[in-house]
């Protein structure tokens, strides 16, 4: 051996440690998912508690005016991707669907960002937006309204695909590891959930917009088996909540699906999740009267063995799709002069709701949207009583809000320093209009149809948690009701998120003063932030194009 070849053998046997010091620090230390959110982005809300608030602070009041994109990066769906890493192929099926809209929450991980769309996940360079691979499913079809994120367990990534997979991919190279099936495609089942690793539990939820029962699953991280199924409706004579029913045909088919992540509270250990609309959603008269449990509900769920701890229902019986899927936020805070544990919801129908998260007590409810007319007042357990009158009728009945909501499942966010909750909010008014008068009624979101008829705008709304009041309403600019993004706080005491005119704003927290903005195009996600070599990063996606910003030097 040569004197240059022994060189080159020891610098290769040097290397190899550090080659491999590389790929191991791809892997997400278990114990980043406990701690509030800073440096990195692991989970759908950044952390548990679903919160949205960074403890960031070198972009701030002062600093903000100078912030500079830093890259941007347009992603390809489908085989070919858009070039710069491998590309790798799964998926069961024979269609192939190349839409690329970024929806969801980006996982950032010791320097790399991983990006999902319906059957489609990237894995980026934080630092400079370079492709380092793409995954893409080939799938069996379904409902490709949307993908809400990824989630992780050490180096093992874990997708939802329209057509009801969990599959689990290797975060370093983007090869699946196996694929599991959620739920059954034949009874229109689909899948958009960003999954939430708790310990050594995938928690997973689905959708339906049939007349079937919702459930959340566990299954394990390393081989995919199921570890517990808990349905959000009851199932079998003698399950809680069946009296709230007509019979058990009506509760089994009764939707209440889990579409939208979860937040964890590690002291309990339970998932507080929200539950959607109860099925068929209109004609309701084949539920029966009753307030049909677990659906438009706030619920509570021990991660090991996926039993009920306690529920909350915010709209019982539902009858304009008003779901309450809406990620919970987790605060430690004071209420009535003493420390509380509390769970924050703005839901879909336009109130507002504070309760104890360890047991379920009723603490705050409130209207945030000025224009709900849906509801008669409260009743003593804090809920909104509903109308009927303001159901649809074949002469229609003017409903305030839309289909869509007050708001809807674009991300909140709570600040600690402000003790404030800000949620888009929209103000709109829809004619409801009867269209099957069969006194069965009709399935799944059947039997009605709706005219808009007007807006009074979209907003961003502060809300004071301890009293329920709006302390400050920001209006974004035009005429329409909806489309804003979600939101994101900071330490640096700024609120970030999308208007409805395609701006990426700054505001002051404490006041909603805008501070900075740069005109991107339509907002798709919620804004995130992450550290990296000691510069702070603020991320959003806009469509297929994701834009990093930071501080100009």
């Amino acid at each position: 051996m040569t004197g240059h070849t022994k060189l080159l053998f020891v610098l290769s046997m040097c290397a190899i440690p550090a080659v491999l010091a590389g790929q191991n620090s791809l892997a997400l230390d278990p114990r980043e998912l406990l701690k509030p959110l800073s440096e990195s982005w692991p989970v759908y809300s950044g952390d548990y508690s679903g919160k949205r608030f960074s403890a960031l602070t070198e972009i701030n009041q002062s600093t903000v005016k100078h912030l500079t994109l830093a890259w941007f990066a347009r992603l390809t769906g489908g085989r070919g991707g858009r070039g710069g890493g491998p590309s790798i192929v799964g998926g069961v099926g024979t269609t192939e669907y190349a839409g690329s809209t970024i929806r969801g929450s980006i996982l950032q991980v010791n320097g790399v960002l991983y990006v999902s769309a319906p059957d489609n996940v990237w894995a980026i360079d934080a630092r400079d937006g370079r492709e380092i691979w793409h995954y893409f499913w080939t799938t069996r079809g379904g409902t490709h309204i949307g993908n809400r994120g990824l989630g992780m367990y050490r180096d093992w990534l874990y997708l939802e695909t329209p057509d009801n997979y969990l599959v689990s991919l290797d975060a370093k190279t983007g090869k699946e590891r196996w694929h599991k099936e959620i739920s059954d495609f034949d009874q229109q089942y689909f899948s958009t959930m960003a999954p939430i690793v708790v310990g050594n539990h995938v928690l997973v939820g689905t959708s339906n917009d049939l007349d079937a029962p919702g459930f959340l699953q566990s299954f394990d991280p390393e081989d995919g088996s199921v570890q517990w199924k808990f349905y959000t409706v009851p199932m079998k004579e003698g399950d809680p909540g069946l009296e709230t029913w007509k019979d058990l045909d009506a509760a089994s088919h009764g939707g209440g699906h889990a579409w939208n992540p979860g937040s964890y509270d590690p002291e309990t250990n339970l998932y507080i999740f929200g539950t959607g609309n109860p099925t068929p959603a209109y004609t309701s008269q084949s539920r029966g009267e009753g307030d049909n449990l677990y659906t438009c509900s706030i619920v509570a769920v021990n991660v090991n063995t996926g039993k009920m701890a306690w529920y909350y229902q915010t709209s019982p019986h539902d009858t304009h799709d008003w779901d309450s899927a809406q990620t919970p936020v987790l605060v430690d805070a004071g209420f009535n002069g003493r420390p509380r544990k509390l769970v924050m919801t703005a839901g879909r129908n336009g109130y507002f709701f504070v309760l104890d998260r360890v047991t379920g007590e009723h603490l705050v409810t409130s209207q945030f949207s000025d224009t709900v007319n849906w509801a008669r007042g409260l009743n003593e357990k804090g809920q909104p009583i509903r109308n009927p009158a303001k159901d649809f009728h074949i002469g229609g009945a003017l409903v305030s809000g839309n289909n869509g909501g007050a708001t809807n499942w674009p991300p909140p966010s709570f600040s600690p320093q402000t003790g404030l909750f800000y949620v888009p909010l929209s103000e709109t008014y829809a004619m409801y209009y009867l269209t099957e008068t069969d006194p069965r009624g009709a399935m799944g979101l059947g039997g009605k149809e709706e005219a808009g008829v007007g807006s009074m705008g979209s907003y961003l709304a502060a809300i004071d948690y301890k009293t329920g009041k709006t302390v400050w309403k920001h209006r974004y600019p035009g005429t329409g009701g909806g489309g804003a993004s979600g939101l994101l706080t900071t330490a640096g005491g700024l609120l970030f998120g999308g208007d409805i005119s395609g701006n990426l704003v700054a505001y002051n927290s404490a006041n909603g003063k805008i501070l900075w903005h740069s005109r991107i195009g339509s907002v798709s996600n919620a804004p995130q932030t992450y550290l990296l070599d000691g510069h702070q990063y603020l991320l959003v996606a806009a469509g297929d194009t994701l834009f990093s910003f930071t501080l100009a030097e």
